[in-house]
Parts: C-alpha cells; sequence; structure tokens
C-alpha cells in the first residue's frame, strides 16, 4: 500500500550545531530525513523549536536534554494545529538518552491521533528507535504507529534510498 499520494504531515524536532560521529552541522540529521520524507510525499512540515535552544556544544547539549526530560519542562516556540485534514503523520526526533527531545513531547501532548496512519522516524548514532515507539504510545491520544525506520545519523546523508523504500 503506497502512502505517498496520501494527505501527509512531517512533525519533527532537529538541532543543528554539533552532533555526534558527524561534527558541527548546518542542519540536523533529522530535519535531513524529514526533508526526504516531502520530497517524496509533498507532505506539510512542522519543526517543533525549543523556547530554549539547546547549547551549541554536544556534550551540553546532552546534559540539557537529560535536565529536561526529567523535569518535563521543556517549552516550545510553536504548537502543533488542527491536524484533522490528514491522513498520515509522520513524527520524526533524534534520539536523546533512548527518548524523543522533550519538546516532541510537549508538542505531541493532547493531539488526537484517532485515524491516522502514524510513521515515526529516528536518528541515532546506535540507539535506534530507543523507547520512542513506546514513548509515543503513553503520551499520544489514539495512535497507532504502522511501523518506523531508524537512521544512523553519520549515514543520514547516504541514506535518501533507505527513506524511500520506507516511504
Amino acid at each position: 500500500m503506497s502512502l505517498k499520494n496520501r494527505k501527509s504531515l512531517i512533525i519533527y524536532f532537529s538541532r543543528a550545531d554539533e552532533n555526534y560521529a558527524v561534527g558541527y552541522v548546518d542542519k540536523g540529521n533529522t530535519e535531513v530525513v524529514a526533508e526526504y520524507i516531502q520530497e517524496l510525499t509533498n507532505a506539510d512540515m512542522i519543526k517543533i523549536e525549543p523556547a530554549i535552544p539547546y547549547s551549541k556544544d554536544y556534550a551540553t547539549c546532552l546534559e540539557e536534554s537529560k535536565e529536561r526530560q526529567n523535569s518535563h519542562n521543556a517549552l516550545i516556540v510553536n504548537k502543533i494545529g488542527d491536524i484533522s485534514s490528514y491522513e498520515v503523520i509522520y513524527i520524526g526526533a533524534p534520539v536523546y538518552w533512548s527518548y524523543m527531545p522533550e519538546e516532541m513531547v510537549t508538542a505531541l501532548k493532547g493531539i488526537d491521533f484517532n485515524n491516522k496512519i502514524i510513521r515515526v522516524f529516528t536518528t541515532h548514532e546506535g540507539s535506534g528507535l530507543g523507547s520512542i515507539l513506546n514513548q509515543i504510545k503513553e503520551i499520544c491520544l489514539n495512535v497507532n504507529i504502522l511501523d518506523a525506520l531508524a537512521i544512523q545519523g553519520s549515514l543520514v546523508k547516504k541514506s535518501k534510498n533507505k527513506v524511500e523504500e520506507w516511504v
């Protein structure tokens, strides 16, 4: 069943600056994958932006992400609006400490995904999907995840074919 021609939305979080195993990047790995998906599906996109940006330094960013996860406090710049007109929702995030960044939790909480096809994608450097699928099932209303894709961050720029096969 091809989902390419269905009305789709990509909701994602991505961070540029210093990334593990790839050094400093102008565009985060998850954003690169989101753009591949958009190119293949003509989906609309919503990038979740933190109200308090993460440090450019990777090690500091990790500590900040752990603090935000522990406190469940991560304000965002933008909220997700009405998704009722979409059939397919792609949810993308890097894996921080086995979970998606707390900003994605803030963004997704309270949204009703009833009758939506949910496809999750992550970027990581060894943790795959981590616990993100379970995390999404816990915070999202009526979510039914079709399948998921995990791409190693250092291989993102070589993964367009893998994304196309998944889409």
